[in-house]
């Protein structure tokens, strides 16, 4: 190991990570046990490359983010965009555009993209200024190049890079997906075994303008306006602009504070009160813990500041900004408001995008058409919606890797606050369009005296009432995660909250998804169901769970359903303790 760490630091071409690298060196060998742990860490294998391209800690060695990963990934990426061009016989050289986030390392990484793809004969396009990853994959759409690159950890911890795929083309700009990771992956494998300054660079990348950022601007609020109710002649409803709300935003010190605040103000939408602690980018995250919205404690100051000025809606988003969090005000809660879950805002986002779609296709005089999406462990509320409106309706794998590809898609999205709202816009999830659409929405439902959660309990009225929870446990690793997932398969559940277990689904069962996929799904006897998987960039079990009432009014449907998810919470982890505790007495 020490002679790998060795020659890795003699090749390494950053001076900090090589600094770091012999340092770890000179403390290992005095027998420093940390340092032996953390050199075998770094340098006892690779940083997976996968649907989600790389993800992982920054620092020296083969297993982290760094500019030698990150030239090898990109010389190995450029070599299966020549390999496809070929395949497709296409007389043009391949392209890429490349965008980054404002996380510690992002803007030298990108550039190291941008250099390797220019030495490997590819026409590189660099986004001009840290921005978020929707304006990356839409860059993909709108330049009609033949990949993108996103240089970004989206809302993982500071210390965490990564390394994001599109593909034009066939692809139209999503993520990549199977087997295209598995490719590119031999590819970046067989570079890698050679020293990463025999890997060719030049200078001959263009660094674009603000062009693509205007044209985001203006398609996404075209977008939001084509879809307002007087431009859909939708009856009963009036928005003008008289109407008035107090909206708080928070950029979680990321990048999307810029483009946000554009779309916004080009759709017709309130000027945002920015929470000013974390307004612009900053890759230490000084005021959160994980800078997540889903997280305990990261919106304290955004509450703190709705409160100030007796905000009627917080919005909020991740680093990236491919992830959008609402909270408004809300009784029963200490801070005064409360966070929508990303099932209640992909319900009322999806509803919203269905009625948009019926009012076209009854403009156009055409048949309703067209399919509503989410990723397997979301809630299944939107196939109630599907089926009310005449939409197919589509469970993926989660990714938005797949939910952008399912055929005449009109809307999706996952519960960990992922939405798509315009396709035509951008294929993959993009928290900047769906908080123009969600302000839009909420500025409606005051015109009309009404709230976002008189909107959810008309939801419950006419759906039923869809009650979704998470059992999230953090483990030491990501193979940690696996093995827990595992002993699940071993001695699986045969009953959980009270409800026998009377259907299992493994999707790593060839056939059962597809392309297998470490979930297992349970269906109980009371209508409940419970889905298992390891998440696939952080090292945690996530347990998703649902429960469902149609009896009573909207508050007797809630009721039932919430106590069903309570009991359902507890039996789960004491399933899941159960299992951790067998396995260390074993």
């Amino acid at each position: 190991m020490i002679a790998e760490a060795t020659a890795w630091a003699d090749a390494d071409i950053d001076a900090s990570t090589r600094a770091e690298a012999r340092a770890l060196i000179e403390r290992a060998r005095r027998g420093d046990e940390a340092a032996i742990g953390e050199l075998s860490a770094s340098f006892g294998g690779r940083l997976a490359f996968g649907t989600a391209g790389l993800r992982g800690r920054i620092g020296a060695g083969p297993m982290r983010m760094n500019r030698v990963v990150v030239s090898q990934t990109t010389a190995g990426f450029a070599a299966y965009l020549w390999e496809a061009a070929k395949r497709r016989a296409s007389r043009d050289a391949p392209s890429v555009v490349i965008g980054y986030d404002g996380r510690i390392g992002s803007a030298t990484f990108a550039r190291d993209a941008a250099e390797v793809m220019s030495g490997a004969g590819i026409s590189a396009y660099l986004l001009p200024e840290a921005g978020p990853t929707p304006l990356t994959a839409f860059a993909v759409r709108h330049l009609d190049v033949s990949a993108g690159i996103m240089i970004t950890a989206s809302h993982n911890p500071p210390r965490d890079n990564g390394y994001k795929v599109y593909l034009g083309d066939e692809d139209a700009g999503s993520q990549i997906a199977p087997p295209t990771d598995a490719a590119i992956a031999a590819h970046i494998e067989r570079i890698a075994a050679t020293p990463v300054g025999q890997i060719p660079r030049a200078h001959g990348y263009s660094v674009l303008g603000g062009g693509v950022a205007d044209a985001y601007v203006s398609e996404t609020s075209a977008a939001v306006l084509a879809g307002l109710p007087e431009r859909l002649d939708a009856p009963g409803v009036s928005i003008g602009t008289d109407t008035d709300i107090r909206v708080v935003y928070t950029a979680m010190h990321g990048v999307g504070a810029d483009l946000a605040q554009r779309v916004f103000r080009s759709s017709g939408l309130p000027r945002v009160i920015p929470v000013r602690e974390q307004l612009l980018p900053d890759g230490h995250f000084p005021t959160v813990d994980f800078p997540n919205p889903e997280e305990p404690g990261a919106l304290d100051l955004a509450y703190r500041t709705a409160r100030a000025v007796d905000a009627d809606l917080i919005v909020a988003h991740d680093p990236d900004a491919d992830r959008l969090a609402l909270a408004a005000p809300h009784g029963a809660e200490a801070s005064g408001y409360r966070r929508l879950t990303g099932n209640e805002l992909g319900l009322l986002l999806g509803w919203r995008a269905a009625e948009r779609a019926v009012a076209r296709a009854k403009q156009r005089q055409v048949a309703v058409s067209g399919a509503l999406a989410c990723t397997i462990v979301s809630s299944p509320a939107l196939r109630a919606v599907a089926e009310a409106y005449g939409f197919t309706y589509t469970e993926t794998l989660s990714g938005f890797k797949w939910v952008s590809r399912v055929p005449g898609l009109v809307f999706g999205f996952e519960e960990a606050l992922g939405y798509l709202i315009h396709p035509a816009v951008v294929r993959d999830k993009d928290g900047i369009s769906a908080s123009a659409d969600a302000v839009a929405m909420v500025r409606e439902l005051a015109s009309q005296g009404r709230t976002i959660w008189d909107r959810l309990d008309e939801a419950s009225e006419r759906f039923g009432h869809f009650a979704s929870g998470q059992v999230t446990l953090r483990l030491p690793s990501m193979p940690a995660a696996s093995a827990l997932s595992a002993r699940v398969r071993e001695d699986p559940p045969r009953e959980l909250g009270a409800s026998p277990v009377v259907e299992t689904r493994d999707l790593l069962v060839p056939g059962a998804a597809e392309v297998p996929a470490d979930v297992l799904r349970y269906d109980l006897a009371n209508g409940s169901r419970v889905m298992i998987r390891p998440s696939g960039t952080e090292p945690k079990l996530k347990v998703y769970l649902d429960t469902f009432s149609d009896v009573g009014s909207a508050a007797e449907r809630r009721a039932a359903a919430e106590h069903s998810l309570g009991d359902l919470e507890r039996s789960v982890r004491e399933y899941l303790e159960g299992l951790q505790t067998g396995a260390q007495s074993a």
